[in-house]
């Protein structure tokens, strides 16, 4: 049956889900093997090693499968192209094991879409299997950040006492400026896409200090005043409901600007906060009854997607974007 299944060619969901992936682990491995070099806190190096030792792991296996299916391995990143391990460092540990937690959530989030896209079986036990060692990771990294008081729990409302039903408009819509509290899926977005974007804006700290190029340069301190914005737009959202929000990473980056990570891999990693950013926002607007949220996730997302863009072209004028899978062009192969 398995032999069988083997021969089953990749759908372009997967093999589209693949292609992505070796790209994310790759880059992970230059990004993870730099923090284990730097890291000081015995506590936070083994969850540094066990997120490491899932990129190898996928990275091994999907080459692997790519192989066997006949399609190219893509490039993605390498140490010693696209990572100096001798450079100084860049962020402090504290910074570290959030990010391993944040990207975690968002592993979870794209894994789970993974097995939705997954026909083949050992391609969705693969995914599976990915998703297990994944919620292995959220789970030791959050119980780091406990312990060390690093952890920022999202804001607690009154418990319910009586189940009730919505008797106005005034619930979806603004009556003479009034706005209704915040529901709880409302204040959750609000807070995590605070939490999301505070994150953006310290690694577009360290990447604009290590920089080479002047349009790379430019272009995150472009993300950096828009990831400041979008933050002071959700912390008044909080406020307004008199709830706190929480407090940003911009003090866990060193003052090195020496060279750390190649140019390409920096804007490789942005280019996947803007993507989750535009998809969060997404969500977002699903969940938020509330017609000014509602309008003010659509125009922020509108402005990520137009950044998303300055991106795309730094990227393909200095040859670092590749071309994923895509369908056959016939009328191109018809004229040939």
């Amino acid at each position: 049956m398995e032999e069988m299944e083997t021969q089953i060619r990749l759908t372009a969901g997967e093999i589209a889900q693949l292609w992505v992936q070796y790209l994310n682990d790759s880059a992970s491995k230059c990004v993870l093997t730099y923090f284990l070099e730097k890291a000081e806190d015995d506590e936070i190096k083994p969850i540094i090693e066990y997120a490491l030792e899932l990129s190898d792991s996928h990275i091994k296996i999907i080459s692997s499968i790519l192989t066997e299916e006949k399609n190219v391995v893509p490039d993605g990143f390498r140490i010693g192209e696209d990572v100096d391990l001798t450079a100084p460092r860049l962020y402090s540990d504290g910074f570290i094991l959030n990010y391993i937690n944040q990207m975690s959530k968002v592993g979870l989030t794209l894994y789970g879409a993974a097995v939705a896209a997954s026909v083949r079986n050992d391609i969705k036990t693969y995914y599976m299997n990915c998703l297990k060692e994944t919620m292995e990771l959220y789970k030791r990294s959050t119980e780091l950040l406990l312990s060390k008081g690093l952890f920022i729990r999202s804001p607690c409302l009154p418990n319910l006492e009586k189940v009730e039903y919505v008797k106005k408009q005034w619930f979806m819509l603004d009556v003479f400026g009034e706005k209704r509290p915040l529901v709880a899926a409302e204040v959750d977005n609000l807070f995590a896409n605070m939490q999301r974007n505070a994150l953006g804006v310290a690694v577009l700290i360290g990447f604009s200090q290590v920089a080479q190029d002047k349009d790379v340069k430019q272009f995150f301190l472009k993300g950096l005043e828009i990831g400041n914005k979008h933050i002071k737009l959700f912390r008044g959202k909080l406020e307004e409901s008199k709830l706190p929000a929480p407090m940003g990473w911009d003090s866990e980056i060193t003052n090195s600007t020496t060279q750390t990570f190649s140019d390409k891999l920096m804007m490789f990693i942005t280019s996947g906060l803007i993507s989750m950013s535009v998809g969060y926002y997404g969500t977002a607007v699903s969940q938020s009854p509330r017609g000014d949220l509602t309008s003010m996730y659509n125009r922020l997302s509108l402005e990520v997607q137009l950044y998303s863009e300055d991106g795309a072209n730094i990227l393909i004028k200095n040859g670092w974007m590749e071309q994923p899978p895509m369908a056959s062009d016939r009328d191109e192969l018809i004229r040939k």
